[in-house]
């Protein structure tokens, strides 16, 4: 189900801040109580009401920098699993990212598991993959 408009959310504030009743702006916008009261609360712990969240995944490791880090992680550390790699990612860039979203960034260099240890993929998609000019 998609977010309410940002530009709705301000108007209902609005009308509840002229006086207008709660159940009466609920009914006249359209929108039901509980997010009335979701939206009144956002604002008073947060003193406003900003625009919704983007919703999805955001990627964590996209830049060519952070490929290239992890490609020399992979090569390192070839034969860590998964979870391994998360962790020393997290110690190294201070940034946490789950098993999934690790195995995306690998996938997506071409790395696969043969025999209990990482591979890297031949020249061709290591070129494509850290975007190096042939």
């Amino acid at each position: 189900m998609k977010p309410y408009p940002f530009e709705l959310r301000l108007k209902v504030l609005a009308a509840v801040d002229r006086g207008v009743p709660r159940k009466e702006v609920a009914r006249s916008y359209g929108i039901a109580m509980p997010t009335l009261v979701r939206y009144l609360g956002i604002r008073k712990r947060n003193g406003e009401i900003g625009p919704p969240l983007p919703t999805g995944r955001a990627p964590f490791i996209d830049s060519l920098e952070e490929r290239r880090a992890l490609w020399r992680q992979l090569a390192e550390n070839d034969d860590a699993p998964l979870e391994r790699h998360c962790e020393l990612w997290e110690r190294e860039h201070g940034e946490r990212v789950s098993v999934p979203t690790m195995w995306r960034a690998v996938r997506k260099l071409g790395w696969t598991k043969k025999g209990g240890c990482w591979e890297p993929p031949n020249e061709t998609k290591r070129t494509e993959a850290l975007d190096e000019s042939a």
